[in-house]
């Protein structure tokens, strides 16, 4: 359960802002999982994996998904790969709009 519902106008858009706001779908090159991601900067990658790319990455299939291990916090080679393709080529912006 939530320690913190928000409910204020202002809240919810900061909360929306925060997780969705300038989101860009890639493609792995690869396995073809898509993600939402976005580069802040060169060194800042934020990925949200959903249940149908988790289940296409080969890679994240062959990891130990026990609790305790780091293994499943490592992101995915080929993914991050496909990423950098997509900010070369254009498709994904890097830095950061109002702190977004």
């Amino acid at each position: 359960m939530a320690s913190f519902v928000p409910t204020s106008a202002d809240t919810l858009e900061e909360q929306r802002l925060y997780t969705s706001a300038r989101m860009v779908d890639v493609q792995c090159l690869d396995c073809l999982a898509r993600v939402r991601a976005k580069k802040n900067s060169e060194h800042h990658t934020s990925i949200q994996w959903n249940a149908d790319a988790v289940a296409a990455c080969p890679e994240l299939g062959r990891r130990d998904g026990s609790s305790d291990s780091r293994d499943g916090h490592r992101g995915c080679p080929r993914l991050l790969a496909s990423i950098d393709a997509a900010v070369r080529d254009g498709n994904l912006p890097v830095g950061a709009e109002d702190g977004y």
